[in-house]
């Protein structure tokens, strides 16, 4: 076939994949350039920083309850912040035209630019509309492909136990003994199955009489192989804060140990107090987020719930569970954390209580009872969406403002 002929023939089935996609924009002074061009919705800026809007189409027959899935690709020529500029969004609505439940959003993009929503149709559901938009851009342009919406089955229930150890160790000639004690009261109350369990921190230290520097050890050491051999035996994830060693410097460290026993990752304290600073401790530098069987996992130490950002980074990683071993402080700044950042929060603590938080803030299980352990069964697949402000996971995140740089103090 000649060219002519193949592009005459191929060009209009390319236009037809997206015949009813529509231009949309709030207002038609901050609408993009949109055009469909070789089977591709295409969004230009066209110079305007006010930028907001993309392509629309409108599907109608969806159930209420019944789960969903938006797919598509795109590839992005000269934006800035791909994460905050690219937009795709379900927008339910019932069959009188309005609003039904909240939009959800694609927060997260795989390395090789294709985005997906999951999500069940909210209650009175008849339709959705589904934007694929490019968002407040001086420059760049979209080009969204293979775009695809489907019914499918609801994700199975992801149930995790975790167990939170309240336990005080007093009066031990040493940091090993201390451990012992740790791991004695642990093996006296948790149930028989436990995916997870999450010691305080220091708890080496504890209770000894002794200095940070006393009962530094190396990471891998002494605590991680009585850890790790409680983790084989019981068959959990066991994650514990202790102090470590590595060269000149000390940190305030939790560690990560498998079912298997071995070591999954450390995590160095980033926010110390004067107190720490002044017993010789250095910060930590990162935010490392792990994986396990079960799902995503982050560790943030004591102090650092203080602070907005350890708890935010760890989430944007796609922690699902953010660990807390943690000395004393406020369990409103625990829960406020695990709410702003839609994820589950254990601590384990001396002077602060050893519970499980939910996405929503709510304490599902508390103790402050010594020798006791705070357990729970949640779900990670399970949706916390507010009634107004809808499922805020992909919304905070799609939200989040990290282009905008805080001031520095002075």
């Amino acid at each position: 076939m000649p060219l002519k002929a193949f592009c005459l023939a191929v060009l209009p089935a390319a236009m037809a994949l997206y015949a009813e996609w529509r231009p949309w924009a709030p207002r038609p002074e901050i609408a993009p350039k949109v055009s469909q061009q070789a089977g591709a919705l295409i969004v230009e800026s066209a110079g305007n920083a006010a930028a907001f809007g993309g392509w629309e189409e409108v599907r109608e027959g969806v159930t209420p309850g019944r789960w969903y899935r938006l797919s598509a690709s795109y590839r992005a020529v000269g934006l800035d912040a791909e994460w905050k500029q690219v937009w795709a969004r379900l927008d339910w609505a019932t069959a009188e035209g309005k609003r039904a439940g909240q939009p959800e959003y694609a927060y997260r993009i795989s390395p090789n630019r294709e985005i997906t929503i999951e999500a069940p149709a909210p209650e009175k559901a008849a339709k959705v509309r589904i934007q694929l938009l490019l968002v407040n851009a001086h420059r760049g342009r979209l080009e969204f492909r293979g775009v695809r919406f489907d019914a499918i089955e609801a994700p199975a229930a992801r149930p995790v136990t975790v167990a939170a150890v309240r336990y005080r160790a007093a009066q031990q000639p040493s940091a090993e003994a201390n451990v012992a004690r740790f791991l004695e009261a642990a093996a006296a109350k948790l149930p028989a199955k436990t995916d997870l369990v999450l010691f305080p921190e220091g708890m080496t230290l504890v209770g000894t009489g002794k200095t940070y520097l006393d009962v530094a050890e190396p990471v891998p050491g002494p605590t991680t192989l009585a850890l790790a051999e409680f983790a084989r035996r019981r068959n959990s994830w066991v994650a514990a804060g202790l102090l470590e060693r590595d060269g000149g410097a000390v940190y305030n460290t939790a560690v990560l140990i498998g079912r298997n026993g071995q070591l999954a990752g450390k995590y160095r304290k980033v926010y110390l107090p004067r107190e720490e600073m002044e017993g010789g401790l250095t910060p930590g530098a990162s935010y490392p987020v792990f994986d396990t069987d079960f799902g995503k996992v982050g560790m943030m130490i004591c102090w650092d719930v203080q602070y907005a950002d350890p708890a935010r980074a760890l989430a944007i990683q796609g922690a699902e569970i953010i660990l807390m071993p943690i000395w004393g402080g406020s369990q409103l700044l625990g829960r406020a954390r695990a709410l702003e950042n839609h994820v589950f929060l254990v601590s384990s603590g001396y002077d602060y209580p050893s519970a499980v938080v939910d996405p929503m803030g709510e304490i599902l299980t508390s103790t402050e009872e010594q020798g006791s352990v705070a357990v729970a069964t949640i779900d990670l697949n399970r949706r916390y969406a507010d009634p107004w402000l809808g499922h805020m996971r992909g919304r905070f995140f799609k939200e989040l403002r990290l282009d905008v740089e805080a001031p520095r103090p002075r």
